[in-house]
């Protein structure tokens, strides 16, 4: 994969940038954490699959969906190159716990901002939700919660009346994705330090004789200039992980309200326990545990499959012994 240059991404918390509009006015994201991955026997749905009607095993990830609240409204007009920021909506009423990751306003201008907006609703493009998650409900021993912006589908009264109506009020993973979706991972990988263009770029080794240092893993040849002045496409050591990035039409096997009922025994190693909410994504997503992982609808929408049936889900203990 040659994405370069490979630099350490600005932010832990990914950012929602792209959503494919909707006719309904709903919220198009969410902010999930990432728990584990553990295993499923399901029933294969696709009838043109050769293992049709039979049971298979899925490596699955667990993601800890606690519902996270909405405290604000932004709204959107044209600017000279890009959107602006009309005017920030926010609630009367914040959570405590808010105030460990912004600044809240002492005095409510609720009313004023409302008026605001109602007076340029011609001239707004379009609306988005201010969300923060709620990690004391997860099970992660963490106070600071992670804000992100969810975009709306629909067109913009109909923003507007949604966002009007969700102000203030929990959103549910259910509200936004069902099972059987499929969705896209916005994440931060791994941070593995600096590494050697081997691990790095996946150059080939040097032969014995070729050694260069008193070591195999370099790259042959760079150019006349050295290293001073490398050209972006000579694979070079430097940071490694640490990316933003994003992985496309991921299938979600079940959505559940009781974590307990799929968590192995001893619990998830370096997570702990999932309390309430959770989904199961078949597959792997970048990231370790514990870190925030955005979700969002699918951007290149693929022809729907019949997917899979969950039978059972692996309980066994992962703490290795």
């Amino acid at each position: 994969m040659g994405y370069s240059p490979r630099v350490r991404a600005k932010k832990e918390t990914p950012t929602i940038r792209n959503c494919l509009p909707t006719k309904d006015a709903v919220a198009l994201g969410f902010l999930a954490y990432k728990a584990g991955m553990t295993h499923v026997i399901a029933k294969n749905l696709d009838k043109n699959s050769p293992t049709h009607g039979m049971d298979v095993q899925l490596p699955v990830t667990i993601l800890d969906c606690p519902p996270v609240v909405v405290f604000g409204i932004r709204a959107y007009i044209k600017g000279y190159k890009r959107f602006e920021v009309l005017v920030d909506v926010l609630a009367e009423k914040f959570d405590k716990e808010l105030t460990r990751a912004m600044c809240v306003p002492k005095d409510s201008k609720n009313a004023e901002d409302m008026k605001k907006v109602e007076e340029a609703l011609d001239r707004i493009v379009e609306f988005a939700l201010l969300t923060h998650t709620q990690p004391k409900k997860s099970g992660m021993k963490k106070k600071i919660p992670d804000i992100i912006e969810i975009p709306i589908g629909g067109d913009v009264k109909a923003q507007w009346a949604y966002a009007k109506k969700m102000l203030g009020k929990e959103l549910d993973i259910k509200d936004v994705f069902a099972e059987t979706d499929s969705l896209d991972a916005i994440a931060v990988t791994k941070g593995k330090g600096f590494q050697g263009p081997v691990k790095r770029w996946g150059v080939k080794m040097q032969k014995r004789k070729h050694k260069r240092g008193g070591h195999c893993r370099h790259v042959g040849a760079i150019g006349l200039r050295g290293y001073h002045k490398l050209s972006g496409r000579v694979p070079a050591a430097g940071r490694m992980g640490y990316h933003r990035r994003t992985e496309l039409n991921k299938l979600i096997l079940r959505i559940g309200d009781k974590g307990a009922e799929i968590m192995p025994k001893g619990g998830i190693v370096n997570y702990g326990l999932v309390p309430g909410a959770y989904i199961l994504i078949k597959g792997s997503i970048p990231g370790p545990a514990k870190r925030a992982i955005a979700l969002r609808k699918s951007l290149r929408v693929l022809r729907k499959k019949p997917g899979f049936a969950v039978e059972s889900v692996s309980i066994e203990s992962k703490q290795g012994i």
